[in-house]
């Protein structure tokens, strides 16, 4: 995998903290074993580390598990263990669309000859019924359980569902239960099934990046629907995005788009204020923006070399306030009429509000809280500094939290509403323009573990550990992305249903989802929370595959697995039988004596692209701006290792003029005469042929190489000494999208039957 996000290199100590020597290995191994931490793995060199005991204790305490000494990981075992032969059904079980359904149901000897009643109440409503002797159903297991027999038991329900979410209920006695029965396909929706032929490209940005003339210092949802109309006239299927989730608005200084507080919700600062509606009916708002210092203050964003997030903040911020209180007096409060008129704008609140639930209500709580705690001390960023009783969603102090500061709970409703509102609207534009798939948006691999979501479903996720990667060719001392993983006992418990939520919200206003660092679907690398050598976590694999099929069938969304790094092996076969579609980068596509792979050996079921958001442009590439940054920055481990790498890339820059070459594509302008040739737009249309030739069904072009920019978005390795996730394009988006680049790119493209 590339090193996509705000993440910081670490080396792998043995961890401070020491298992008593009191544990037993077989309960230590056999825990971990249940509970899904592997015993061992590979790195990307073949190299088998062995994980320790010690590293081992401290994930199963991550996961809330007692493990400080023999008895208590004995203990631990033994729940884990009975947990499920104490209940009579799973929390969910996730089947095929052509699969018989066949429950397990737990069952005391003693109960054989007392029969039960199911149930089975489909999505749409329809209710199938039945009965059963357990006697007469087969056994799978059985185990001792408080000194009496307990069996599995096999029940076949002799009924076949729809595709789609559906409750089994089962009542044997006093004792009922029930399971969430998901019915899935086996596979995703495919580009083909979308387009004739199933081939196209798209257009590659990052949109607070953009820089245009009615933005305020970045990009925003209406330079998103320009962009993707003037996309959708060169050509384009799609217009691919960074994550747009929910970052933290009370700290604009928090800007990584893959640390993101929540993965349902939108940051908010992509909101066009001036296209908001309720600006026409809030004089104060229009006052406030017409003022000198706010004109004055805006001309400063706009210029900007950079994305300035506090200075964004503290124009859209105040604006937005007004427009709230002027919604919420002119729509949200009761009128003296008789009945009460409901305007249509306070409508659609209100069902955007019903639609959002729970999970809505419980994150605008969190805005409010983080508000109020941060605010008043910056040392209480996070939840986990606030004062002990706020830390718990449930408790009676947030509730009256919750009704004292209820205005303040609905405003940031109100900024999810709006931002929902014009991703829609840009989506719509998109549609309307041409834009087959839509846009393509990007899912981050894990939350902050201060964030919104970690505080609302503390059993689903796993605050205390942190989610990264071992050492590899990029990050040799591997990587700590400082990120909290979901737990998967916790995911099971709560029938994936935080996992399904993340699912729909990021395909909602899309037509193409990208899973960042998509091999967690099968395990994760988990990092102490004392640090050191980490371990792989396994997750319930088939089940998660399955539920990204049945979403992609639902939201028409094509999936896209990012899988660069380390891959398991037999992994990408099964990505290609769920027909999530593979990520190949061009820099990365290679034979064994290191020459770029010819077009046609490409994979179909696969994206292609030359870069992405972590890797060098086409002209830093060319030119070396990403070795000269991590030489100046010192993220050399020794010098021979910073020689070695100058040394590849100039055999590198040969490589690639021979592979251009040898496909017959390489322009008069770059034949190397007189050596290497100056880079110059020739090169990225040549490049971009060379891959608009594979058999992928998916092309992506970078705005940078349509710029000829040398900078890339991020450096990996990094945090404050490169400017990550802050560049802004050199030119407007009127500007570049007037320029010849846009048109010859496309017109090469198409050559090639895109």
């Amino acid at each position: 995998m590339s090193a996509p996000h705000q993440r910081s290199s670490i080396a792998f100590p043995e961890p401070q903290g020491h298992l008593p020597v009191t544990s037993t290995i077989s309960d230590i191994d056999r825990l971990a074993d249940l509970v899904g931490i592997e015993p061992f793995f590979h790195d990307i060199w073949g190299n088998r580390h062995t994980v320790s005991r010690e590293t081992k204790a401290a994930l199963m305490g991550a996961l809330g598990l007692a493990v400080e000494g023999e008895a208590e990981v004995a203990a631990s075992r033994r729940r884990v263990e009975e947990t499920p032969w104490r209940r009579l059904l799973p929390p969910v079980q996730v089947s095929g669309a052509d699969e018989s359904l066949v429950v397990p149901l737990t069952l005391a000897e003693a109960d054989n000859e007392t029969g039960l009643a199911w149930s089975v109440i489909e999505e749409g409503g329809a209710t199938h019924q039945g009965e059963a002797r357990p006697a007469d159903l087969p056994i799978a297991a059985d185990s001792v359980l408080d000194g009496r027999l307990r069996h599995r038991r096999l029940l076949t329900l002799p009924v076949r569902l729809p595709l789609g979410y559906h409750r089994l209920i089962v009542t044997q006695g006093e004792q009922t239960a029930e399971l969430s029965l998901i019915v899935a396909p086996d596979r995703c929706l495919l580009p083909q099934d979308v387009v004739p032929g199933g081939r196209s490209w798209g257009l590659g940005v990052q949109l607070y990046g953009v820089r245009s003339t009615g933005n305020w210092g970045m990009g925003d949802f209406s330079d998103l629907a320009d962009l993707a109309e003037r996309a959708a006239g060169w050509g384009a299927g799609t217009v691919g995005l960074n994550p747009l989730h929910a970052l933290f608005p009370a700290d604009p200084n928090h800007y990584s788009p893959y640390s993101p507080s929540h993965r349902v919700f939108l940051d908010i600062f992509y909101i066009d204020v001036i296209a908001v509606p309720d600006l026409a009916e809030c004089p104060e708002a229009r006052d406030l923006i017409g003022s000198s210092n706010f004109q004055r203050a805006l001309a400063e964003v706009r210029a900007s070399e950079k994305v300035d997030y506090p200075a964004v903040a503290a124009l859209k911020r105040p604006v937005l306030e007004r427009l709230f209180a002027s919604f919420q007096s002119g729509h949200l409060e009761p009128t003296t009429a008789e009945p009460p008129v409901v305007s249509a704008r306070a409508a659609a609140f209100r069902a955007f509000q019903a639609e959002g639930g729970e999970t809505l209500a419980r994150f605008a709580l969190f805005e409010a809280l983080h508000e109020h705690f941060y605010g008043s001390d910056p040392f209480r960023w996070s939840w986990q500094s606030w004062p002990a009783a706020y830390r718990d969603p449930e408790s009676p102090e947030v509730a009256a939290f919750a009704a004292a500061y209820a205005d303040r709970v609905t405003f940031f409703q109100y900024l999810q509403w709006l931002a929902d509102d014009q991703l829609g609207e840009a989506a719509a534009r998109a549609r309307a323009a041409g834009l087959t798939f839509g846009f393509y948006r990007d899912l981050a691999v894990a939350i902050q573990p201060g964030g919104a979501a970690a505080w609302a479903a503390q059993t689903v996720m796993a605050p205390t550990a942190r989610v990264g990667a071992p050492p590899d060719q990029f990050n040799l001392h591997g990587q700590d992305w400082g990120l909290a993983p979901m737990s998967p006992v916790g995911l099971v418990e709560a029938a994936y249903r935080p996992f399904i939520a993340v699912l729909r919200a990021n395909m909602r206003h899309a037509g193409v989802l990208r899973i960042d660092h998509v091999m967690a679907l099968q395990h994760l690398y988990w990092i102490p929370p004392q640090g050191g050598m980490g371990a792989y976590v396994s997750y319930p694999f088939a089940d998660l595959v399955r539920l990204v099929a049945l979403e992609s069938h639902r939201n028409r969304c094509v999936v896209i697995g990012e899988d660069l790094g380390t891959v398991p092996e037999g992994f990408r076969p099964a990505m290609q039988r769920a027909g999530i579609l593979s990520c190949r980068v061009f820099y990365f596509e290679r034979s064994h004596d290191g020459a770029f792979l010819p077009p046609e050996a490409y994979p179909e079921g696969a994206l292609v692209t030359a870069t992405t958001h972590d890797l060098a442009t086409l002209k830093g590439f060319w030119q070396g701006v990403d070795l000269r940054w991590r030489t100046e920055l010192g993220l050399y481990p020794s010098d021979g290792m910073r020689d070695g790498e100058v040394t590849a890339r100039e055999h590198d820059r040969w490589r690639l003029l021979h592979a251009l070459e040898r496909a017959g594509l390489l322009p008069e302008s770059l034949h190397p005469r007189h050596g290497l040739p100056r880079f110059d737009e020739d090169l990225v249309v040549a490049i971009y042929r060379y891959l608009a030739r594979t058999p992928s069904r998916l092309l992506m072009v970078q705005l940078e190489d349509i710029l000829s920019e040398a900078e890339q978005p991020n450096l990996p390795g990094t945090v404050d000494q490169h400017p990550n996730w802050r560049r802004r394009t050199a030119l407007s988006l009127e500007q570049w999208s007037r320029g010849e680049m846009p048109a010859r790119l496309a017109a090469a493209i198409k050559a090639f039957g895109r």
